[in-house]
């Protein structure tokens, strides 16, 4: 039986799929399974001093797995999982969907506010989490989400476990008896059945759960790591959080070890860090994101490290600029890929063997035959090439619907199947160009901020009247959260109350508006609705001004 809540392929896609060798009918953990088979001794993942063998991640997680069952977690649990980068990630990964449960791929930037949304929005019993992420302490927050959703049972730690929380490194590193081990790997798991859940973008308040299946999720880390030229002999860096669907399979590290290659996991996105690896382990492949490439672009320390075993740089998140995809070319002496997708499903990818022309200016084309594309006008009538609309998207490892949420799904599906992207897009051949979005969402360096969930919360401070949150633009990140504000009589908000006010709310920080403009009133359009683009011109024209009379003081 497939999991409640969840939208399957209709039968005659799913034929389909099969028939054309897209959907292989093989459950995600038994394809790694299958490679621990073949590799056993080999070198899987380097994670700081320590250095894992498949044989020892399949181990891993086999006792892991045991252990979760004796501890109650079962097929169809959702897990909200949350672990930092590293081996603990993929073993506690593979034990989960070992056993049927499903992982929900929460963010460790994400606080008390967003971990709860997903464990009562998933119906989560459980959480895996770090003890700690630079300053932050998760375990504290864990136990308050406990008391919120009374679902959550049961809470793993990677690091030291408060008082009735577990170590995951201590389940781990437990003798299981062979026999309970034999009946891990004797758990039925269908191939059509829910193995993950991904998070929406957010464009409306918090995000979405995306169910992705085995089926569709092996296809797409598979196909995508074909695209990037993965294999036996390449070596993956993986500097952006893992549970992100970027770096987890598209391709990310999940497609490195599918075809073969061997994962390397960076502490830190620092130059020093990341390209020093990038010597010693011979990297030949990081995926990146605009601000990291503009980082490391302008870091003087880059000359420093010997980066000839480097042969592709990918960016995703957000468009990298054609200057920025060229300067990194040249200064990196290697080929760069652009990532362009949704955690929904489609991916888009330059080829490693495209003309300049795409490389440098395209969000890249499908990675599949059968991924089906349109671009819409606002009368929905489909466009030919060339023309900008709306795209939409259905295809072999596209969702159909999100997890539980059938008044969403009327707006974001068409009658179809089609999923709508909300970006403005146009084709020219094979190649799609991306030129925006329909609705009012911010991308932060490819972190999706949704207006309306940080409105939301400004409008509950006394002070605030009427709110509206707009992007400004930023040469690192791409946009930031600039929040216009108009005031109750007698109100006063600084900027500073502002994030405080905020954090207090236990937001993730990078949501915070980095800007504050206090209006008299909003530009409104005659049907009363605040005029969004007026704002963002607005804030642009007084940030020039502000850097205008900067310069003059400068002179002085």
């Amino acid at each position: 039986m497939l999991l409640d809540g969840f939208i399957p392929w209709p039968e005659d896609s799913v034929r389909l799929y099969r028939e054309k060798g897209y959907w292989e009918g093989i459950p995600l953990p038994a394809v790694f399974g299958q490679i621990a088979a073949r590799r056993g001794g080999d070198q899987a993942i380097v994670d700081g001093g320590r250095r894992a063998s498949w044989d020892e991640l399949w181990a891993g997680s086999s006792r892991l797995a045991a252990q979760m069952v004796r501890l109650g977690v079962g097929k169809h649990d959702r897990v909200v999982f949350q672990l930092a980068n590293g081996i603990d990630f993929f073993v506690a990964f593979l034990a989960l969907t070992r056993i049927g449960a499903i992982p929900v791929m929460a963010l460790p930037p994400h606080r008390e506010t967003e971990v709860v949304h997903f464990a009562k929005a998933s119906g989560a019993t459980a959480l895996l989490i770090p003890e700690r992420v630079k300053d932050f302490d998760y375990r504290p927050m864990a136990e308050a989400v406990r008391v919120t959703v009374p679902s959550i049972s049961r809470v793993f730690v990677q690091g030291q476990p408060l008082a009735e929380q577990y170590s995951l490194a201590a389940l781990a590193a437990a003798e299981v008896p062979a026999a309970e081990i034999a009946a891990i790997d004797a758990i039925p798991l269908d191939s059509n059945d829910v193995v993950l859940m991904l998070l929406s973008g957010g464009t409306t308040a918090l995000p979405k759960l995306i169910p992705r299946t085995h089926d569709d999720y092996v296809y797409n880390l598979k196909r995508s790591a074909a695209v990037a030229g993965f294999g036996r002999d390449t070596v993956f860096l993986a500097v952006l959080p893992m549970a992100h669907n970027y770096s987890l399979g598209s391709p990310g590290f999940l497609g490195a070890l599918y075809w073969g290659g061997r994962v390397v996991v960076a502490p830190k996105a620092d130059c020093e860090t990341v390209f020093g690896l990038v010597e010693r382990e011979g990297v030949t492949a990081i995926a990146a994101a605009v601000p990291l490439v503009v980082q490391w672009l302008n870091d003087p320390k880059l000359d420093r490290f010997d980066t000839t075993s480097l042969r592709l740089v990918q960016n995703g998140g957000a468009r990298l600029s054609p200057e920025l995809r060229q300067r990194l070319r040249q200064r990196l002496g290697c080929q760069f890929q652009e990532v362009y997708g949704t955690a929904e499903g489609l991916l888009n990818m330059t080829r490693l063997d495209d003309p300049d022309e795409a490389v440098l200016n395209s969000s890249g084309a499908p990675i599949c035959a059968d991924d089906e594309i349109r671009i819409l006008d606002i009368d929905e009538r489909e466009l030919p090439d060339g023309q900008s609309g709306e795209l939409v998207v259905r295809g072999p490892y596209t969702i159909r619907g999100y997890y539980n949420a059938p008044e969403v799904n009327a707006r974001a599906f068409t009658a179809d199947g089609f999923y709508r992207m909300g970006d403005v897009v146009k084709k020219q051949g094979r190649c799609l160009f991306t030129e925006g979005r329909k609705k009012d969402l911010i991308n932060r360096g490819g972190e999706k901020i949704s207006t309306d969930e940080i409105e939301d919360m400004i409008l509950r401070h006394p002070a605030v009247k009427g709110v509206a949150v707009v992007a400004m633009s930023d040469p690192v990140f791409g946009e930031k959260a600039c929040a216009c504000v108009t005031l109750t009589n007698g109100g006063a908000l600084s900027f500073d109350e502002l994030k405080q006010f905020l954090l207090s709310q236990k937001i993730a920080k990078f949501k915070l508006p980095e800007r504050l403009e206090v209006l008299d009133e909003f530009p409104l359009s005659p049907a009363g609705k605040i005029l969004r683009r007026n704002l963002r011109e607005m804030v642009e024209r007084n940030r020039a001004a502000e850097a205008a009379q900067r310069g003059e003081r400068k002179d002085v």
